[in-house]
């Protein structure tokens, strides 16, 4: 009986008890491309293996940091990675984190094994690499952020704010820097299968109002993804898909074109672990 009872002890005990873990993920691809410098055919591969830690106190606040192995040693200068203490008051991070704007609003869906450039996104004020400090809140549907990043002269102020509702998404955000404001609004929603996003940036340093639109489809294994974007002098559009082999693994390929550019393709098979 007082074993019995020692082992009931023991256990209440240790169920209170807030245990930290790291735990590893990683990502890898290989394949070929055409987006490099002389657009002839060439191998494209990476392996990519991150560092996640996870904790809570005993009062009930989580707290964690991640990075990429790559970039470890800029994770030790708060240039890389982030480390986060959330609870009912929302999530503080730093580091290598998005701006409030860029949390919330995003950008629209990009295509290809290597993004191609990424010519989808509009790009956000700031310098992405500055050491940096993002908070975010939720309840509901309704998000809140702020970002700073490293106070010295010139480096950029966000606030964002976005409403998730039953089948769809609104989001706006806005960026100052001292020299550049940025006002970005965004959409998306999702009908018959179909997902439809749409994201606009008025900066007051460009002359015109730039926006991008994307079409996601997908059935079954098979993904489809279409986009275009219009950034004012210049305009890109793409088009790529994806086939889900399961298990983590993926075949995929895409093609862009930028406005002035040759266009560039890429194929191959994209891994999560």
């Amino acid at each position: 009986m007082k074993k019995i009872l020692l082992a009931t002890t023991v256990l209440a005990m240790s169920a209170t008890v807030a245990a930290a873990e790291v735990t590893l993920s990683g990502d890898a691809r290989m394949g070929v491309t055409t987006n490099n410098a002389a657009r002839d055919m060439a191998f494209t591969s990476r392996a990519r293996v991150s560092f996640n830690m996870s904790g809570e106190t005993d009062g009930g606040l989580a707290f964690g940091a991640s990075f990429r192995a790559d970039n470890a040693g800029a994770a030790a200068g708060g240039t890389g990675g982030s480390v986060f203490i959330s609870g009912a008051f929302g999530k503080l991070a730093m580091g290598d984190v998005d701006s409030a704007a860029n949390a919330l609003v995003g950008n629209v869906s990009g295509v290809g094994l290597t993004g191609l450039g990424d010519a989808n996104e509009l790009g956000y004020i700031g310098n992405p690499h500055d050491p940096a400090v993002l908070y975010t809140y939720s309840a509901g549907a309704l998000s809140l952020a702020l970002s700073a990043e490293q106070p010295t002269a010139g480096d950029a102020t966000s606030v964002a704010v976005k409403y998730a509702g039953e089948g769809f998404a609104v989001a706006l955000g806005f960026e100052d820097d001292g020299t550049d404001t940025q006002t970005t609004v965004g959409l998306s929603g999702s009908v018959a299968g179909v997902g439809l996003a749409f994201v606009a940036a008025d900066n007051s340093g460009n002359a015109d109002t730039h926006y991008a639109i994307s079409v996601d489809y997908s059935a079954d294994a098979l993904g489809v993804t279409a986009f275009y974007a219009d950034k004012g002098a210049s305009n890109a559009y793409g088009l790529g898909a994806s086939y889900d082999l399961g298990g983590g693994a993926k075949v995929v390929g895409g093609m862009s074109k930028t406005k002035g550019k040759s266009a560039v393709a890429d194929l191959g098979i994209s891994m999560k672990f």
